[in-house]
């Protein structure tokens, strides 16, 4: 703005001008200098000189050079929600780990098509979700050539993406929040998903605050209720021991009638031993090495575990390339280590286990002939699969009974707070905090609820 400001505005009625692109013109003038715009239809010309209206009622004093009010002023230089996000993608790209990028370009990727303003033809927010993902948020991907389908999604974004300025309405940053609560498809997230989607709309309007784009932060303070669902592990996942122990004897037949030679299933055995016996995470199994492993002939062993080796997608680095994420144990410092002791059991298998297949060269039990060495979540998923065809019941394959590798870690955690073991023992082998074991993972075993009833049984009617 200049520094000349005035009182004096007046207004033109629209006029329209045929034969022009933007035929709806709005016309005003501030202490005797005139003003226009034109727009491609009235009812957009007539927003923009309510808008103008609006600000000369409010009292605001107008700048005589550039004709507009403080209130539109920073509206224009502020840009679009869409200009914002991905202002802070390149803000976070400096310095975060490659899976923070990602979780920022998910959740951003969420956000945007949902504070749009009402245009013809909109895509579907799958479209508009997939392609901010892939190409317009994250930097490596947005130079690449995309198809004339692709530009035409990007370009009515482009035009939709509200000002960041309406971020100040009430009534709007309200709507926004609610609207996170569900998914591109329509159905409900859960209340973690939620939670996380407004954490990142948070540091994103923190960030607008930072570098003068909004006075102060909307969303602050600022939560809406919604559909809560239970974080809790689902009881029908959980295996008991046999369950367990029959599921990691199906992964020794997994490849053996038709691909003996690619052994999947018998290299994986001690993995998805690690997550059952151990509890470990995915990726910490995947950074286990030979050195970090007592593993006795006889008697309880214990993993000495200092870090997570997990993947994330080529957009996400600088280079575009896949890499193998080296990360230190989840909430840990770097230099952090967590003992995990280890039954006879699990013992027995990881000796067998590197008797068969030895190690990698940087010494990890399980590897894949990868660049990175990483094996893919999509592959061991893919083998957990068939390992439940094969080890399971047709009906317990057709439950949720460990439908995924994670679920054993579920199974294990659960099986050792119900073996009497106490919290605090069981959250530090798990590595987590006693209130999130005790709120997650505190589930029955499959199967035991006999056992429960005959012990409440017996404190009803002992003579029963």
């Amino acid at each position: 703005m200049s520094d000349e400001s005035t009182y004096q505005v007046q207004f033109w009625k629209l006029r329209k001008s045929e034969g022009r692109r933007r035929p709806w013109g709005v016309r005003w003038v501030t202490a005797g200098k005139e003003h226009s715009e034109s727009y491609a239809t009235k009812a957009l010309a007539e927003s923009f000189r309510s808008e103008l209206v609006r600000a000369a009622r409010a009292g605001e004093a107008f700048d005589v050079a550039s004709g507009l009010p403080p209130s539109m002023t920073r509206k224009r230089q502020a840009g679009t929600f869409l200009e914002l996000a991905v202002a802070y993608v390149d803000h976070v790209w400096k310095g975060a780990p490659p899976n923070t990028r990602r979780a920022v370009v998910v959740n951003l990727a969420a956000i945007v098509p949902k504070f749009v303003t009402d245009l013809d033809h909109p895509p579907a927010e799958e479209d508009l979700q997939r392609l901010l993902s892939t190409r317009l948020l994250p930097p490596p991907r947005r130079d690449e050539s995309t198809d004339a389908e692709d530009r035409a999604v990007a370009s009515w974004l482009r035009r939709a993406s509200r000002p960041v300025e309406d971020l100040n309405d009430s009534l709007a940053a309200r709507a926004l929040l609610q609207s996170l609560s569900t998914a591109a498809d329509g159905r409900s997230v859960t209340s973690s998903t939620w939670d996380k989607r407004r954490a990142v709309l948070h540091r994103v309007a923190g960030y607008a605050v930072e570098i003068g784009l909004l006075p102060a932060n909307p969303i602050t303070g600022r939560r809406v209720g919604t559909a809560r669902t239970t974080e809790g592990v689902d009881p029908r996942v959980v295996v008991n021991p046999a369950q367990a122990r029959q599921l990691l004897a199906a992964l020794t037949y997994v490849d053996a009638s038709y691909r003996p030679d690619r052994d999947r299933g018998r290299r994986l055995r001690g993995f998805f031993a690690c997550l059952y016996y151990a509890g470990l995470r995915p990726g910490e199994a995947q950074q286990l090495r030979d050195t970090d492993c007592k593993l006795p002939a006889a008697g309880w062993g214990e993993l000495v575990l200092s870090g997570s080796l997990t993947g994330v997608s080529g957009e996400h680095y600088n280079d575009g390339a896949r890499h193998a994420d080296r990360r230190p144990l989840k909430r840990r410092r770097r230099e952090d280590v967590r003992r995990v002791p280890i039954p006879p059991a699990l013992v027995v298998i990881l000796r067998e286990h590197l008797d068969a297949f030895g190690t990698a060269p940087d010494g990890r039990l399980f590897h894949a002939a990868t660049s990175d060495g990483r094996i893919r979540e999509s592959v061991y998923t893919r083998i957990w699969k068939e390992a439940r065809a094969i080890g399971l019941s047709p009906a317990q394959a057709a439950s949720p009974l460990a439908a995924r590798p994670y679920d054993l870690r579920h199974a294990a955690l659960s099986s050792w707070l119900n073996a009497g073991v106490p919290p605090t023992e069981v959250a530090e082998r798990a590595g987590h905090s006693v209130a999130v074991l005790l709120s997650t993972y505190a589930k029955c075993l499959d199967g035991q609820r006999d056992t429960y009833n005959a012990r409440i049984q017996d404190l009803l009617d002992p003579e029963a």
